[in-house]
């Protein structure tokens, strides 16, 4: 292709469509997904136009200064080129341009395994994988645990500290969306009168995700869990109640008791990423990350 070939920021309906996009890829967003990611950084979410139609999507989301020295953090996702375009170059051309918007930062990605070696050419290094657990879940006895409750105004404050603690960086905005979820809950963990943890599940095109799921110990999260997936089982979408649906959990996997706990609730593994960074990657509790925020924000 020699024409023009445009490159500007989504519009909110045309993020919408890049997560349509997404679940035609199987990656299987959440439904209520692009409102919550476009509120992070309203030009994050950059397209690449042929013939005046999207042909090229990829999501370059900055997030604030990450420490004395560092110019910033930021996540890529997205990377999606239409399906009749693909095997041209355009994709690499968005991927050139958002690089360009990051330059100076470090720079998070979840991608695909079989693609590391191409991430690497672009300096990217391996941090750890990610594994995504599926299936219908087992929620115990059912009998709630008091520690868990839900996220009401007086703890807005404390949650968000709670994710900054286990995120990195803060991120209010995403979270003024993400903890409100139209189909779905957000739950917390008060352990001493102390927000230690919190979860939100949400409804997606297949079942439901939770993410993320942060907790001091294996007990906390699992109480976290068994809430959510109750939850879940509770909610209705289209009017269809959803007792039974899959669950998906997507666990860093050298957190060995998340993936303990993953299986413990009868989900098995059935897709994995590459957590990769260009520049110093983050120093985060993974022992108390029992289930990431999204493949797409980090």
């Amino acid at each position: 292709m020699s024409e023009d070939l445009p490159i500007r920021p989504l519009s909110a309906a045309e993020v919408e469509m890049a997560v349509e996009w997404a679940a035609r890829e199987g990656w299987n967003p959440g439904l209520a997904d692009a409102a919550a990611f476009r509120a992070q950084d309203r030009e994050g979410f950059l397209g690449l136009f042929a013939h005046g139609e999207l042909a090229a999507t990829l999501s370059a989301v900055r997030y604030g200064a990450s420490g004395p020295g560092r110019a910033g953090f930021a996540f890529l996702g997205f990377y999606i080129c239409r399906p009749d375009l693909r095997g041209r170059g355009l994709g690499f051309r968005l991927w050139q341009a958002g690089m360009a918007r990051l330059a100076g930062c470090t720079i998070g990605l979840d991608g695909v395994v079989a693609q590391q070696a191409n991430y690497a050419a672009s300096g990217f290094v391996l941090a750890h994988r990610n594994i995504r657990y599926g299936g219908v879940a087992a929620v115990g006895d059912g009998v709630p645990d008091a520690r868990v409750i839900a996220v009401t105004p007086a703890l807005r404050a404390a949650v968000a500290a709670c994710d900054t603690a286990h995120f990195g960086l803060p991120r209010p905005n995403f979270l003024a969306l993400w903890l409100e979820p139209p189909v779905g809950a957000a739950r917390v963990l008060v352990e001493d009168g102390t927000v230690t943890g919190y979860g939100v599940i949400r409804r997606c095109r297949e079942g439901f995700k939770i993410g993320p799921l942060f907790a001091p110990t294996a007990a906390g999260a699992r109480a976290l869990f068994a809430a959510l997936a109750v939850e879940a089982g509770r909610a209705e979408a289209g009017g269809v109640e959803a007792w039974g649906a899959p669950l998906f959990l997507d666990v860093p996997e050298p957190n060995g008791a998340a993936r303990a706990l993953a299986e413990q609730a009868g989900l098995s593994p059935v897709f994995e990423t590459a957590r990769m960074y260009r520049g110093p990657a983050p120093d985060l509790p993974l022992a108390r990350i029992f289930g990431i925020t999204s493949y797409e924000l980090g």
